[in-house]
């Protein structure tokens, strides 16, 4: 049986502002919603689902993040994750920049948990927290220099 990845779904606190940070690294919006209703409620599990959601795009189309801002029922605050706690851990994107990607980051008071690593001499890569908590990874492929 093939099997293909569809998407990575987040809940967050703020639509908009979780939208304008991935935007700004360059992930396109392919669509907005507003989803409730029976479906919903069976696919999700939760009576009364209802949320909206985008729909994000890498820039070479392979790669899809699927953002929900609960309406009802409430959103459940948490604390953030650790990056070796069991479960979602965090989303990874290579970049052609990391500088710049950090620069665009930091616009959205999003910052490195404690640096910038190098992996061998394979990766320059950081891990950051950006909107609502998401832990993202940013990686810069070394081997192209």
């Amino acid at each position: 049986m093939p099997i293909k990845l569809e998407n990575v779904a987040i809940a967050v606190r703020d639509l908009e502002e979780t939208i304008a940070f991935f935007a700004d690294l360059g992930l396109t919006v392919l669509g907005r919603d507003t989803v409730s209703g029976e479906w919903t409620d069976t696919a999700v599990g939760l009576d009364g689902n209802h949320a909206k959601i985008a729909m994000l795009q890498t820039p070479d189309g392979n790669g899809h993040l699927e953002l929900f801002e609960y309406i009802h029922p409430d959103a459940i605050e948490t604390s953030p994750t650790r990056p070796n706690e069991i479960g979602m851990h965090r989303v990874a994107f290579s970049v052609d920049g990391l500088d710049e990607a950090l620069r665009i980051a930091a616009k959205h008071g999003c910052h490195p948990l404690r640096g910038v690593a190098t992996y061998e001499d394979v990766y320059k890569l950081t891990y950051l927290r950006g909107p609502s908590g998401i832990i993202v990874m940013l990686a810069e492929s070394l081997g192209s220099r």
